[in-house]
């Protein structure tokens, strides 16, 4: 599809025809990146989406090693550092 780059201010602007954002899933708020010569605009990805699935995927932490408590003092361990 072809369009043309509107005027906004000092800024140029596209029209997005609605069955393309329905399409997409566009929101409100999109980000733009540029991917090689192209400019590229999807849906805003919220932070830390899909974490909750991601941490159970990744398993129980129970067998995970504290590194802190397999670590001997050092020098600033014991001489400065105070709670």
């Amino acid at each position: 599809m072809r369009t043309e780059l509107i005027r906004i201010g000092n800024s140029r602007g596209v029209r997005i025809p609605k069955p393309l954002i329905e399409q997409v899933g566009l929101g409100d708020r999109v980000e733009l990146l540029i991917e090689k010569d192209r400019l590229v605009i999807c849906a805003e990805r919220r932070p830390r989406r899909d974490w909750k699935e991601s941490f159970r995927a990744a398993g129980s932490a129970s067998k995970d090693e504290l590194l802190l408590e397999t670590t001997e003092p050092n020098e600033f361990d014991r001489k400065e550092w105070k709670w």
